[in-house]
């Protein structure tokens, strides 16, 4: 028996998501409350990392055996951690090695007055935003590229091409704007040294073309920055070739 779980966290307090000796994450939390609850130890696999700061709408997660009740769990998670769903699925199933895909959402508030009620849940940016070069940007994202720009250079990847199914940005009205991104995986802080350097193609610091030649295997510091982490939530995960993002339009 296999145990499904579709999580949703606020990461502003954790280190990430994976466990790490002496710090808080949201799987030393989640193992902790089901050993607990099911009375034995258990490990989980996600089906995807985040780092800290980062938060997650529908994150998903496996583990041995059967599901832990559904109110037991959350009765036992702090305020800033929720299981949406427990369920048992087919013997064998694994989080992350039977992900087809991921998504992402990033968050901006492009106003010059920050936002007290969304602090810590999207990135304040204060400068002018072309939204029309974010269009293009995210449009060159999509198929399969070489994104060693977009991740440190000092890493523990040894593959740099990714396959992009879906990005673009959404205009929500409010100065709130929304980057969405969908791949078969991601390294790590790949979406928000896209973020970053997208936003800084906006400003004027880059023009579109420099940004398609990053999209061909160029060295990390020809990037712009890596944007913080809490404007960035882990939004689902697809299985069976499943697509989560249809862009607007």
């Amino acid at each position: 028996m296999t145990a499904r779980l579709t999580i949703e966290y606020d990461g502003t307090d954790f280190s990430g998501w994976a466990l790490q000796p002496g710090k808080r994450t949201v799987q030393s939390e989640l193992e902790s409350a089901l050993a607990i609850v099911l009375r034995r130890p258990v490990s989980l696999t996600v089906a995807g990392r985040t780092d800290g700061g980062v938060h997650a709408w529908a994150q998903v997660a496996s583990h041995e055996g059967e599901a832990a009740p559904l109110d037991s769990l959350n009765a036992l998670l702090p305020p800033d951690v929720a299981v949406a769903a427990s369920e048992n699925v087919a013997d064998g199933f694994d989080a992350r090695r039977d992900c087809t895909s991921r998504a992402y959402c990033y968050r901006v508030l492009a106003r010059a007055a920050r936002s007290p009620l969304d602090r810590g849940r999207l990135l304040h940016w204060t400068y002018a935003l072309d939204l029309q070069a974010l269009h293009e940007c995210a449009a060159l994202v999509v198929g399969a590229h070489d994104f060693r720009a977009f991740t440190p250079t000092e890493t523990y990847h040894v593959r740099f091409e990714r396959h992009v199914y879906a990005a673009y940005w959404r205009a929500l009205g409010g100065n709130l704007f929304e980057f969405w991104i969908e791949a078969d995986s991601f390294m790590r802080h790949m979406n928000r040294a896209l973020a970053g350097t997208m936003l800084a193609v906006a400003r004027g610091w880059f023009t579109v073309a420099e940004f398609a030649r990053l999209l061909d295997g160029a060295p990390r510091a020809d990037a712009g920055p890596t944007a913080a982490a809490h404007g960035l939530y882990f939004a689902g995960a697809g299985y069976g070739g499943q697509r989560l993002l249809s862009p607007p339009g």
